[in-house]
């Protein structure tokens, strides 16, 4: 990811919390020689230091069949369109703001038939992360039909390897601008634009207390 230093975050326990909070990933990787994509959940677990990530795609779903190589899960979050008439300088350009991690590593395949344990085990992390009172629901359920259902996925576990944080904020502006632009979305009627100022003057204000 294209990274300039005044946007790069590497701050581990800033970007899980963004994934937790944005935990429904892109899922990139090489497939018959081409790119290809998958839109999952995903859960976002810490065992020490490690970053893992973990979910599952349908059998049928031909990335299932590639997961042998490097994989990249893309987390996005609100943006939105920065005016230049928001900046102090008449000659200045439209922009976007916006905040991307993207989490490389290699995946463990889970199946079925081969760990009815780890399977079992990965289905209840996706339970406890999204649904919690479903669990005694998804248990409660006949052996056949949970089987069948499992039986239909392969799951995987991602180690990661390497984590990139993008928070393009406008630090490459004023701090007049920056608070412009800020109170400007937090001001908007749209919400991706409000979450963005609001995101902006965390940062703004975060920064300042630094410098005190």
């Amino acid at each position: 990811m294209y990274r300039p230093t005044a946007f790069q975050e590497d701050n581990i326990d800033k970007l899980i919390a963004f994934m937790r909070a944005n935990s429904f990933a892109t899922l990139v990787s090489i497939v018959d020689g081409v790119p290809y994509a998958s839109h999952v959940p995903l859960v976002i677990a810490m065992e020490g230091d490690t970053v893992k990530l973990i979910g599952h795609l349908a059998k049928q779903n031909p990335q299932s069949q590639a997961l042998d190589t490097e994989l990249l899960a893309i987390f996005t979050g609100a943006h939105t369109y920065i005016s230049p008439t928001l900046y102090e300088k008449h000659e200045s350009v439209p922009t976007w703001n916006y905040i991307a991690v993207h989490a490389y590593g290699i995946p463990k395949v889970i199946m079925l038939n081969d760990s009815p344990e780890s399977m079992n085990q990965m289905i209840n992390k996706m339970i406890d992360t999204y649904e919690a009172d479903y669990k005694s629901h998804w248990h409660g359920l006949s052996d056949g039909f949970r089987e069948g259902m499992m039986n239909g996925i392969v799951g995987f576990e991602i180690t990661v390897t390497r984590l990139e944080g993008k928070y393009k904020l406008s630090q490459n502006r004023s701090q007049v601008e920056q608070h412009n632009v800020s109170s400007t979305l937090l001001q908007s009627s749209d919400p991706a634009a409000r979450a963005v100022g609001a995101e902006m003057k965390q940062n703004l204000e975060t920064n300042e207390d630094t410098i005190r």
